[in-house]
């Protein structure tokens, strides 16, 4: 017998068993936002961005976040500091990026896009 837990939406009280994360009715949510959103090659995280990347890192490598509370972290991410929403202009500002740790980006982007509970 499979463990039951709460689906893996925020506030959702279904249980779901054996490897899935999300109820039925979760699921299809889900899986409809991730066709919508796209994969990161078209969302423009293809190879010119992986080397535009690595060298704005090399040049800042600590996470701004951290610095900023007085903490030394390596920086792993270039974040868009206002999200892009697939503009194009706005995803190659290099004055929209700034380098986070990836726990720093995470709890950014979970702030803006509705994650923890937040609404979008």
């Amino acid at each position: 017998m499979a463990l039951k837990r709460f689906c893996g939406k925020q506030g959702c009280k279904e249980l779901v068993t054996g490897n899935e994360r999300y109820c039925e009715a979760h699921q299809d949510q889900i899986r409809s936002y991730d066709q919508q959103r796209g994969t990161a090659a078209e969302r423009g995280y293809d190879s010119k961005w992986r080397k535009a990347r690595e060298g704005y890192l090399r040049k800042h490598p600590l996470c701004t976040y951290c610095f900023q509370r007085g903490y030394l972290a390596a920086a792993t991410v270039v974040d868009h500091i206002v999200p892009h929403r697939g503009d194009k202009q706005l995803f190659w500002d290099r004055k929209n990026w700034q380098p986070l740790c990836k726990q720093c980006h995470d709890t950014k982007t979970a702030k803006e896009d509705g994650g923890f509970g937040n609404e979008c």
